[in-house]
């Protein structure tokens, strides 16, 4: 069974660990030479670095000591991970993972393309970033695990290559190949917390005071390889950036230049096709392609795995490949899987582009590279220009064939060789309603209905998504009926707490007062409570905890009445209560910080939890790095932003641990200081590293 641990968040998924296997690593590009790099760290009062550099290779060397900094516990599992060594290192639980990266052969692809393909400025930003990585852990050598270093350009390449097709759920195409009847787990109880993300963008036509605004808002888990890093980063070269980073990545990944800015929210377009593979009888390595027979690629990875006593064994595993890509072999039969982002080592290169564009023709001509797998932007720019884009590397298929189900393997017309041009992608500019969003919804509705996009425009072969979400039936509710957008709505519409009477929550609230209870003394008063319940999240509300745990227990699966007696039961051995206040429940808690947190699962204000031994949600996943960018009628750019906790994201001893999290809890932010003339008099450190 395929299990690589992964959160739907970016508005996805996303991987807890960036995964990749690799041979031993190569000396970096650009080796961590004392003075060769001219960039300065400035870290505000916050903590935030600010990379001030003469180049982008100097920058992302800052970058890469800064981040390093900050998290070099997961910066170097992330590294181990990415070379396919991650059982290695924590033990029989990364196995599965090791074994993905090969039989992705991410690898094999940076062997053939990376300096082939790759844009050779692109590969220098990467490897002064991994050098910036090796120069903080060769002076800090407390806790670097033997045979980290050196951190190379392709070990964060090789995180570029795998991810990507993670995003768009790559990961439980395998897993339902090898696992077709698993069984859903309860959401509270399960490896991967259910998560969405937000992107909102305004036009001057709809604001009250001609300001364009954007809303940056992916959900991420709070701790690990794809938790939020806020940076900002200037250049003399015109790398002038503001944003989310993900530790292993030297460019923005969403959030804003002086320029223009994007919001990214996870799609699930029908990227990947899976075929079943028809098996020679007399040589179960060949497999029917058109008239005749080929053999499968084939060969043997040793997954190295640590033992609890801390000795290793060795566990082999067998890598197929055919025409089509990755194969694995079933006890239900052969099946191979040809997806999105197979054997591509650009989507680096199409980040830095995005990072530098300076006008809306130039974030165009950086989204025609056309290499990264999926992710929906919202987009706005100084200019008043807001747009939407349901990205995707989707594959031209031949028209009639039901692509959603497994096809024929020996069709070579059923193998597409080419993909969809940026300009035929599914996209909304500049619409007169004056509003675009995506919470992890259908393209079909990404502004007011008069605007959207129409599903007969676009073949049915791009198994474009058709679901709606909690967050997006409330964009309609509140940002599609408001006919004026301040900046105070804005604010408050991000921070709506409230389900919408069309989604699912409601829906199964409707089930469960409908449940009999009449012998059940129990469930009538469960139902009081439940009757009482106004949809919303906020802390002081008391059927919030009876409600949003009951139907997480019934979207994990479980009967409502049995969802409603777990929860029943769950709720007065910890609370003494079945109606206590949600705040008393849902909880942030960091270090000696302990706070209520208001807000839920596919709630605007999105939180997700697990419980402590004491019963309480401890959040885990939801919102974390949020922006919100506005320029103004004149063109004028500001942000303002916050993080669930801090900058320093390990380290307790930093000030900067938890410091932002009483303000994430009151749903209030903190200015971005982006230009030298605002961040003068917030400089709390200034250094040049390797200092």
């Amino acid at each position: 069974m395929i299990s690589t641990i992964t959160c739907r968040g970016c508005g996805c998924i996303a991987l807890f660990a960036v995964l990749s296997a690799a041979p031993a690593p190569a000396k970096p590009g650009n080796p961590p030479i004392a003075g060769r790099h001219e960039v300065q760290i400035r870290r505000d009062t916050w903590g935030v670095p600010h990379i001030l550099a003469k180049s982008d290779v100097d920058a992302a060397y800052g970058l890469g000591f800064a981040q390093a900094e900050d998290d070099m516990l997961t910066m170097q599992t992330a590294v181990f991970t990415s070379r396919g060594r991650l059982a290695e290192l924590i033990g029989p639980s990364g196995a599965d993972s090791d074994y993905m990266v090969a039989l992705e052969d991410v690898w094999g692809a940076i062997a053939r393309r990376y300096r082939r393909d790759l844009d050779p400025q692109t590969r220098h930003v990467l490897e002064a970033y991994a050098s910036g990585v090796n120069a903080f852990a060769e002076r800090h050598p407390q806790g670097i695990v033997p045979g980290l270093l050196p951190v190379t350009g392709e070990d964060l390449e090789a995180s570029f290559i795998y991810n990507g097709p993670m995003f768009y759920g790559l990961d439980g195409v395998f897993r339902r190949l090898m696992k077709p009847d698993a069984k859903k787990v309860a959401q509270l109880a399960d490896d991967k917390l259910p998560t969405g993300s937000n992107g909102l963008a305004v036009a001057p036509s709809r604001s009250s005071d001609g300001a364009t605004r954007l809303l940056v808002n992916s959900h991420q888990p709070y701790t690990g390889p794809v938790a939020w890093y806020e940076a900002v980063i200037e250049t003399k070269e015109g790398w002038h950036v503001a944003g989310g980073f993900f530790p292993g990545s030297p460019f923005m990944l969403h959030g804003h230049n002086a320029h223009l800015g994007w919001a990214n929210t996870v799609n699930n377009p029908n990227l990947s096709t899976v075929y079943q593979l028809t098996i020679n009888p007399g040589n179960p390595d060949q497999y029917k392609f058109e008239d005749g027979w080929k053999a499968l690629e084939k060969r043997v990875v040793h997954i190295r795995v640590k033992r609890a006593d801390g000795a290793f064994d060795t566990m082999d595993r067998e890598v197929l490949r055919s025409v089509q890509g990755p194969v694995v072999r079933t006890d239900h039969g052969l099946f191979s899987v040809r997806y999105a982002g197979l054997d591509e080592v650009r989507q680096p290169e199409q980040y830095y582009r995005l990072n530098k564009a300076r006008n809306l023709a130039e974030w165009k001509a950086a989204m025609a590279l056309g290499v990264l797998p999926s992710i929906n932007y919202v987009y706005a720019d100084e200019k008043g220009n807001i747009g939407y884009v349901y990205n995707g590397r989707f594959p031209i298929r031949k028209e009639g064939v039901d692509w959603s189900s497994v096809v024929p393997g020996d069709r070579s017309d059923l193998v597409p060789t080419a993909q969809l041009p940026f300009a035929k992608v599914p996209q909304l500019w500049n619409p007169k309603s004056g509003f675009v969003f995506n919470s992890n919804n259908t393209p079909f509705h990404a502004t007011a209905p008069a605007d959207d996009l129409k599903p007969e425009a676009f073949s049915k072969t791009l198994g474009i998504q058709t679901n709606m979400t909690n967050r997006a039936f409330r964009v309609l509710e509140t940002v599609g009926i408001q006919r004026v957008i301040s900046a105070k709505v804005f604010n408050d519409d991000k921070y709506d707490l409230a389900y919408s009477v069309q989604s699912e929550a409601a829906n199964g609230l409707k089930g469960l007062l409908a449940l009999d209870a009449s012998q059940n003394p129990e469930f009538a008063a469960a139902q009081t409570v439940l009757q009482a319940w106004d949809l919303k999240t906020d802390i002081h509300n008391r059927s919030t905890a009876l409600a949003v745990l009951t139907l997480s227990k019934m979207n994990g699966g479980a009967p409502a009445a049995a969802a409603l007696k777990g929860t029943i039961d769950d709720l007065k051995m910890h609370f003494g209560r079945i109606d206590p206040e949600w705040g008393d429940v849902n909880r942030i808690r960091r270090g000696n910080v302990d706070l209520a947190i208001d807000g839920g699962p596919d709630i605007y204000r999105a939180v997700y939890g697990r419980p402590d031994p004491d019963g309480r949600l401890r959040a885990l996943a939801g919102d974390t790095f949020v922006m919100f960018v506005e320029w103004d009628e004149a063109g004028h750019l500001s942000s303002r932003s916050i993080h669930q906790f801090g900058s320093a994201t390990l380290d307790e001893a930093s000030p900067h641990y938890a410091d932002q999290t009483p303000l994430f809890v009151e749903m209030k932010t903190k200015p971005v200081w982006f230009t030298e003339a605002q961040l003068k008099g917030h400089i709390d450190k200034n250094y040049r590293p390797p200092e």
